[in-house]
């Protein structure tokens, strides 16, 4: 159910992607931490339990698979950032290089204990929550922050107990994270997030767009407005229930 909703939300980030590009050749779709799926320029990447699925967009109409990576076993989420891809599954973190966008080659992995696995990155540090769950394995649920300057060795540099974190996503110097609220860390320094506010709401995945917050929860989308000038300042927009 939930990479249903999931995919709900991508398509309609899409195509509120492409209707803002409409004079350009390409366009990025924007999904959650918990998407299975990215599409980056021509091309559009999905992951199964083992592997990377690539598949050229350059006919619209027809797509065509053009490559399959084998990764690892439990493979749960993709997640892209500038020409790098990181993929979480519940023993760790997989990065690869989209140089040659139709050949993913890895970089490097981070392992950890087996547990639920989402990942968000900007261009110098990852975020990562490990969950406890039915089929994860662990009673783990932390938030790991690695410093990915070289993305070829990632380091652990911050670790720290939360009660379920599930979804998260970037916002200028902020990070939220889906737990028993929405929580949102100043990462100003990654080494030691400092918690700033929180939203009262139970979601398992965000998902961000300009100053609009999307939270995904088990029984409604919610739309908040961001204030870039003042954390503080969230106002509630819209809710769609199912």
């Amino acid at each position: 159910m939930k990479k249903i909703i999931s995919l709900f939300v991508f398509i309609l980030l899409i195509t509120s992607c492409s209707t803002d590009k409409a004079n350009s050749s390409t366009s990025d779709g924007q999904g959650g931490s918990l998407a299975i799926f990215a599409l980056k320029g021509n091309y559009l990447y999905a992951v199964d339990n083992s592997k990377l699925n690539v598949f050229s967009l350059l006919n619209s109409s027809v797509p065509v698979s053009v490559n399959e990576v084998e990764v690892g076993f439990n493979i749960e989420t993709l997640f892209f950032y500038d020409q790098y891809l990181f993929i979480g599954s519940r023993n760790g973190m997989f990065i690869y290089s989209l140089e040659n966008p139709e050949n993913p080659v890895q970089l490097s992995s981070a392992q950890h204990f087996t547990s639920c696995d989402p990942v968000v990155a900007n261009a110098t540090h990852s975020f990562v929550t490990l969950h406890s769950g039915t089929f994860c394995g662990n009673n783990l649920n932390v938030l790991q922050v690695y410093n990915t300057t070289n993305l070829n060795n990632p380091i652990l540099i911050h670790s720290r107990n939360l009660t379920y974190p599930k979804g998260l996503a970037l916002y200028n110097n902020y990070l939220f994270v889906c737990d028993d609220v929405i929580k949102i860390f100043n990462i100003t320094n990654p080494n030691e997030p400092v918690l700033v506010n929180t939203i009262e709401k139970n979601c398992f995945d965000l998902i961000i767009k300009e100053n609009s917050l999307f939270a995904i929860g088990n029984n409604g989308l919610y739309r908040y407005e961001l204030n870039p000038s003042l954390i503080t300042d969230i106002q509630f927009k819209s809710q769609v229930l199912y």
